[in-house]
């Protein structure tokens, strides 16, 4: 029956490593994830890395929450199907549900993939408002049912603002609990960086991303290292092209997700899982010694003038589950300009979605 309780919870046996520790009851609990929209193609190529250890550990056993709207519950019953299929030793249950109730109690992450997309003639307020109600259910469920210690990570687009309504919406889990993701825009900009100068992505750091993650964004790559062949080397001085560096590649990380979208009918959804695998390691793992990444996190108290309420992409470092801002940076005027500019995006972004919260 339709928008009856649906929840299906099937627990998966298996005997993964932990299983093979000679000390009884030595096995780490379980930790509890959540992926909204998990029906969809972003939560297809997610949940096989998450589930294998990819995210949290190789020795980090998981149970997956899966949440999507009720039409989609046959799609994830499938989903679901295949991932028992994968026998995979660290899965111990997915549950498949519709409920908030189910999919939010006693999280330990939230990775909130679904939200409402822009349609054909769809003004940006209206997908604004579209999903101030999604998120602020989303955020409220957080707060009555998930652990206060839950890590949260927005996805569904507009991100920033989301992630902001969302954090709003569960007052007692502190803001830096939240965050949404830039980190598809910092591995763009990284590894077109990286093209350029003929060299694995690996050998590119420190590049970052400001602001919204929208085509205002700033691609930033005046404190990037890039590791050639005669050592490490400042971006500009390994590109050697200050006007691409300042023109065409900033257009190209804005404008990439539309020329995804523009080539493949459908947008980014394997670089989306990637990225969204690499924020959520770096959170539970930490950031390597000297780098930093990108991560739309509260603005409150950084040292760039960056507006207060605001979910904004800063290079931040990452140490026992907690994010830091790097500050301090200098700062040029074109880069200051670019940085004021997303800024005043997500200012007005805000102000109509907090308008909409009625708050």
């Amino acid at each position: 029956m339709a928008g009856a309780h649906r929840a299906i919870s099937r627990r998966i046996r298996s005997s993964g490593p932990a299983d093979k520790r000679a000390t009884p009851g030595a096995e780490s609990e379980p930790i509890r994830v959540l992926v909204t929209g998990a029906a969809g193609q972003i939560a297809y190529s997610l949940l096989f890395s998450i589930a294998k250890g990819d995210v949290f550990g190789k020795e980090q056993p998981v149970v997956l929450l899966l949440l999507d709207i009720t039409p989609m519950l046959p799609v994830l019953d499938g989903v679901v199907m295949e991932l028992q299929d994968c026998a995979l030793p660290l899965l111990r249950e997915v549950v498949s549900t519709d409920k908030e109730d189910v999919a939010f109690k006693d999280l330990d992450v939230a990775i909130l993939v679904g939200s409402m997309p822009r349609r054909d003639g769809m003004e940006r307020k209206d997908l604004l408002k579209a999903n101030v109600a999604i998120f602020k259910s989303q955020g409220a469920a957080l707060e009555k049912y998930a652990k206060k210690t839950v890590k949260v990570l927005v996805v569904g687009n507009p991100a920033n603002t989301n992630c902001l309504i969302a954090a709003k919406s569960a007052p007692s889990i502190p803001k830096e609990n939240f965050s949404c993701l830039t980190r598809l825009d910092h591995n763009r900009a990284r590894s077109q960086v990286a093209m350029r100068c003929g060299v694995p992505a690996t050998q590119v750091k420190n590049v970052i991303i400001w602001g919204n993650h929208s085509s205002t964004q700033y691609p930033d790559v005046h404190h990037c290292l890039v590791n050639m062949a005669g050592g490490e080397l400042g971006c500009f001085e390994a590109v050697k092209d200050d006007a691409w560096l300042k023109g065409d590649f900033i257009a190209t990380v804005q404008q990439r997700g539309a020329a995804v979208i523009k080539a493949r009918k459908l947008s980014s959804a394997m670089s989306a899982a990637k990225a969204i695998c690499d924020h959520m390691r770096d959170i539970w793992s930490g950031t390597p010694e000297g780098e930093f990444i990108s991560m739309g996190v509260y603005s409150s108290g950084n040292s760039y003038k960056v507006a207060e309420d605001l979910i904004y992409s800063f290079p931040v470092q990452i140490k026992d589950k907690t994010w830091k801002i790097v500050d301090g940076l200098a700062i040029n005027e074109f880069s200051k300009s670019k940085m004021d500019a997303t800024a005043a995006e997500l200012i007005e972004e805000r102000d109509t979605a907090v308008a909409f919260l009625g708050v």
